[in-house]
């Protein structure tokens, strides 16, 4: 049996533009980003980190009409994971990226969110208690 070359991420396509939408299959598990293009350079800002255990179609469709985020953002990215990834692992990863942008000054205002509540469990500010076994 061949090996994959990644261990979540079975495909990705990256910043399609919003008229894309409808050619995401249907049940597409995974992670997406929303950008807004930038006009002046064409560089990408993300907008909001989302993710679905049961297809990203209707998730970015439901972006696309929203009164909050439909004319925040220009194109999106897709991670699709293997079909062995749980919802669970799926969930941890999106945490991690939102976890990442929760306090950057530049993020948009969509994507601003608490700590992931998972990773407040194994929260050690203390760097030195590192070597010690958990």
């Amino acid at each position: 049996m061949p090996v994959a070359p990644t261990r979540w991420v079975k495909r990705l396509s990256e910043f399609q533009p919003k008229s894309e939408v409808r050619a995401v299959p249907r049940g597409t598990r995974g992670i997406y980003v929303l950008f807004r293009q930038r006009r002046h350079n064409g560089k990408f800002d993300v907008v909001y980190v989302g993710l679905s255990g049961s297809g990203m179609r209707g998730r970015l469709k439901s972006h696309a009409r929203s009164r909050s985020k439909a004319k925040e953002w220009t194109h999106f990215s897709l991670f699709q994971v293997h079909d062995n990834v749980s919802d669970a692992e799926i969930a941890e990863v999106e945490g991690l990226f939102r976890q990442i942008y929760r306090n950057d000054s530049r993020a948009n205002r969509l994507n601003l969110q608490k700590m992931h509540g998972p990773l407040k469990k194994v929260r050690v500010s203390d760097l030195s208690t590192w070597g010690e076994a958990l």
